[in-house]
């Protein structure tokens, strides 16, 4: 079912996105940002034409968090990937699978990132947002879904990049995949988010029902713990079970302030109702630190890299020191999303227990939503943090007859109330159906590109080595 492709032309956009409440995480607190829209025209082999698209809210001081940055500079560098993404992919003139112009380009927009000191994280950004919208534009002309397509091996995903699996594998795995009919929400609680009372974490209308909840940590061993019994204490009110993550954004120093958390878990009465109900932990230390420091008496625990997942290596070599699993997230690629979890199916045949889990940064209403849910229901991720629906008034200030049109090629999936379209969550699920309906990536329906304003210019960087 392999096709070949060629792009002819890449479009970005942008529409400013202002948030309902803060979002505070890490080190950042986001009130607002831009929502990013990929157009690629492309032309399919034996199948003519067709156009695909994708999007993604640019996150300030999340792809590349180092202090001397602003937030503003940060969005830069992640302009500035995809423009550089798009000068490579439209260099390759002939044909060549979805994956195999990826795998071409891959190499050379680290390089070209790096000369201009963008980080491998945000320098993968541009390929990432890139390659949905040509895998949209491929599963269009050939007729197929997402579900079938990958099953299919469409885009012609193979080990080249990934020594350490063969191209059986890959293909085994995925001819195995089956869509999940309802993907599980994983209520995020911000550092900023109210904990007790009315709007507080056990709220109904606030966490919408949901079953999972990922708590975000500060970094801070003392104040952590203080405020997940509080948490605890909410949640424990809830008439049903439960079960969370934690999430540090890499706030935890080295591994004596991790331990200090470990140990509170293990032996504070208070965390009780946290600790037993704890799937696992992400990215709680630097990158840099993270991939220099074996795990050793933790890894008995969960714990799972999301920050430090910047290459298609990453999940060895994290393996080997201790972490069990790795984070799902379109943003950072739909292939590596799918290579990690070929990997973590062939290494629990011998030795159970990795996985990939479904995380999110901010997905929006609309295209962005609806693909990463699409690639975690179609890699068997069985609930997924799902930030959008909850720090953003719906589809925003989309207008109103796109988000419309989305609400009626998508009924399962959005809903109207208060005056807004919304993602309908179903007893703390999201359903799949109708993103499995139509051919394409995960949508019936593109946005108004009409309106859109063109994606603001970034300013080139200058490496560190340049400059000194």
């Amino acid at each position: 079912m392999t096709l070949r492709l060629r792009v002819s032309d890449i479009a970005f956009f942008e529409r400013p996105l202002v948030f309902a409440r803060p979002f505070r995480f890490g080190a950042v607190t986001i009130t607002a940002s831009t929502q990013m829209f990929v157009r690629v025209e492309i032309e399919v082999e034996g199948k003519g034409r067709a156009t695909g698209a994708s999007a993604e809210m640019l996150a300030p001081k999340w792809f590349d968090k180092r202090p001397h940055l602003t937030e503003a500079q940060s969005l830069d560098g992640l302009r500035r990937s995809l423009a550089i993404a798009r000068e490579l992919y439209l260099a390759n003139k002939g044909f060549d699978t979805a994956f195999g112009l990826h795998a071409r380009c891959i190499g050379p927009q680290l390089a070209a990132c790096a000369a201009e000191d963008i980080p491998p994280l945000a320098a993968s950004f541009g390929p990432a947002e890139i390659d949905k919208a040509i895998l949209d534009g491929l599963l269009r002309a050939a007729g197929v879904s997402v579900f079938d397509g990958i099953a299919g091996n469409i885009a012609g995903i193979d080990a080249r990049l990934t020594p350490d699996l063969d191209d059986r594998a890959i293909t085994g795995f995925l001819s195995a995949r089956n869509r999940l009919d309802r993907v599980a929400v994983r209520h995020t609680v911000g550092m900023d988010d109210k904990v007790e009372g009315e709007g507080g974490v056990a709220d109904t209308n606030e966490n919408a029902g949901a079953r999972y909840f990922k708590l975000k940590l500060n970094g801070d061993p003392a104040h952590d713990a203080a405020r997940l019994a509080r948490i605890g204490n909410e949640l424990a009110r809830l008439p049903y079970g439960i079960k969370v993550t934690l999430d540090a954004n890499e706030q935890y120093a080295d591994l004596t302030a991790l331990n200090a958390l470990v140990d509170r878990l293990d032996h504070d009465v208070a965390l009780q109702p946290i600790a037993a109900n704890l799937l696992y932990i992400e990215q709680p230390m630097p990158r840099d630190i993270t991939k220099t420091s074996p795990l050793g008496k933790l890894a008995t625990r969960s714990f799972i890299i999301d920050e430090a997942d910047d290459s298609y290596d990453a999940f060895p070599a994290a393996r080997a020191l201790g972490y069990r699993g790795i984070s799902s997230k379109s943003c950072k690629g739909i292939y590596k999303s799918i290579i990690n979890a070929t990997r973590a199916a062939a290494w629990s045949a011998d030795d159970a227990g990795y996985f990939i889990s479904g995380e999110d940064l901010t997905c929006q209403a609309g295209l962005g939503v609806q693909q990463d849910l699409a690639l975690g229901a179609l890699i068997g991720v069985t609930h997924a943090e799902r930030n959008g629906h909850h720090y953003v008034d719906g589809f925003a200030d989309t207008p109103a007859n796109e988000a419309d049109a989305f609400l009626t090629a998508h009924p399962d999936l959005y809903t109207r109330a208060g005056g807004k379209v919304r993602l309908a969550i179903h007893d703390g699920d999201l359903l799949t159906g109708s993103i499995a309906a139509a051919p394409g990536f995960a949508s019936s329906v593109h946005p108004d590109w009409s309106i859109m304003q063109p994606l603001k210019r970034p300013t080139p960087r200058v490496s560190q080595e340049q400059t000194a």
